[in-house]
């Protein structure tokens, strides 16, 4: 990442004072990273992409903090369980 030609060593300090300008609460770079990640398991990014691209060493970190955020995910296994449609197909 450069800005105006020079290397940028952190984005922090630009981030800040964009959030300041903009009159935004309690937005944090972590406020965008959870959103992101809540984003990919939302649309059905499955839980190990999400933990690599966060830098997760272990998805269990992953699926505890955004996991339950979007339980859509376990709709297919729900399903299985859905007596009507097993009955439906007998």
């Amino acid at each position: 990442m450069e800005w105006g030609g020079q290397p940028v060593a952190s984005i922090r300090k630009g981030f800040e004072g964009a959030v300041r300008r903009s009159g935004l609460k309690a937005v944090t770079l972590h406020t965008i990273r959870h959103s992101a990640a809540v984003a990919m398991v939302s649309s059905a990014i499955p839980i190990t992409q999400v933990a690599q691209y966060l830098g997760h060493n272990n998805t269990l970190v992953t699926y505890s903090t955004n996991g339950r955020i979007a339980p859509d995910h376990l709709t297919d296994a729900a399903e299985v369980l859905d007596f009507v449609k097993l009955r439906a197909r007998k």
